[in-house]
């Protein structure tokens, strides 16, 4: 049976260790994940409560226009019910736009490294991929734009971007939208939007009224802590979201799922108290590589890219050893480094401690 033939040079996703993978290899009683950007604080309890009641009803099809969760949302930014559309996490969402607008014989631009997901896409759709190197962790614009052509479909930005927790300015993102040909969908990936604190990010909902070909996709799966049920979405224009629906599956949210995230649009002290207590820690980290004489690229996320004198993997591995899962930036294409997700406050001064182990080997 023959496939694509660009499948034959793709991988498929591959998650990091579970918890129980590393207790039973390592032989730990106590595992904390700190590698996936994860909500540490898990979800709402005012979530939990009300999908107990949710649970009723699991022999009928999920609402396929997800009409609540749709009039919730659209009230609380201030957008049009039709400006909307639903993912089974903004993964999907970002599926649904490479299956929408990518095809051989035309290209799309990114970053690297960046969110994976649009190349791996992309690819599959049989689009050229043109990838521009990040500036020092941060999207190189001027440079994209250089790469976008008249066979250009696609330009995407992760802002605040993963793997290096970095982010593009309203100043530069205005400059970006006024060059980019308005034939060219340009998708600004807002899955850490909850975690920003630099007033300079850009407001891209009002954007949304200047710039037809604008799509913001965000996501319940980070600080909403619900990144199990897998639920994300897109906005845009009503001719964008029109285009897109064709290529959305019809019953791609669960009802849980939906449920879950209108509790948690309802429960804002859990985003809040989440975003204070991120911030703090974070600043304990940064203070902690400053001392150790490590550097590390400034985040608006719930992680921070460190760089390291040893390997990502060398680090990782000591750190799996006691306990710790982190995210070695071999994988993520930024060597001698880690991506470490930012956790409890007393996590993160035993991980601290034993990093400064490992740091202090050799000096």
């Amino acid at each position: 049976m023959r496939t694509k033939p660009i499948l034959a040079n793709l991988s498929p996703y591959i998650p990091g260790k579970t918890i129980e993978e590393v207790k039973q290899s390592y032989g730990l009683e106590h595992i904390v994940k700190l590698a996936s950007n994860e909500n540490p604080f898990g979800f709402s309890d005012y979530v939990k409560s009300g999908l107990q009641q949710a649970v009723e009803g699991l022999e009928i099809y999920p609402d396929g226009y997800a009409r609540e969760l749709r009039t919730t949302l659209s009230n609380r930014l201030n957008v049009n019910e039709k400006q909307l559309i639903f993912g089974n996490g903004s993964d999907e969402v970002v599926q649904i736009i490479c299956r929408t607008f990518l095809e051989p014989g035309v290209n799309t631009v990114m970053a690297t490294p960046t969110f994976p997901q649009y190349r791996h896409n992309a690819l599959i759709e049989g689009a050229e991929v043109r990838e521009v190197p990040l500036d020092n962790g941060v999207h190189d614009l001027n440079s994209m734009l250089q790469q976008i052509d008249d066979h250009t479909r696609v330009v995407w930005i992760c802002n605040p971007n993963n793997p290096t927790g970095t982010m593009i300015d309203h100043k530069a993102f205005e400059s970006f939208m006024e060059h980019c040909p308005d034939n060219v969908l340009v998708v600004m990936d807002e899955a850490y939007v909850e975690y920003v604190s630099n007033t300079d990010f850009p407001d891209t909902l009002s954007a949304l009224s200047s710039y037809d070909n604008l799509l913001i996709t965000r996501t319940f799966s980070k600080a909403y802590g619900l990144a199990a049920l897998r639920i994300g979405y897109g906005i845009a224009s009503e001719s964008i979201i029109s285009n897109l629906e064709p290529s959305r599956e019809p019953f791609n949210t669960s009802s849980l799922a939906q449920k879950a995230a209108l509790l948690a649009l309802e429960d804002q002290i859990f985003i809040n108290e989440t975003f204070k207590s991120t911030v703090e820690t974070k600043k304990d980290l940064q203070i902690f590589c400053d001392n150790h004489g490590v550097t590390y690229y400034p985040s608006e996320t719930n992680f921070l890219l460190i760089h390291l004198p040893i390997s990502g993997d060398e680090m990782t591995e000591y750190l799996l050893r006691n306990g710790f899962i982190v995210r070695s930036g071999e994988a993520l294409g930024i060597p001698n480094s880690i991506r470490l997700t930012i956790g409890k406050q007393n996590h993160m001064d035993k991980i601290m401690e034993a990093m400064s182990e490992k740091l202090s080997e050799g000096r």
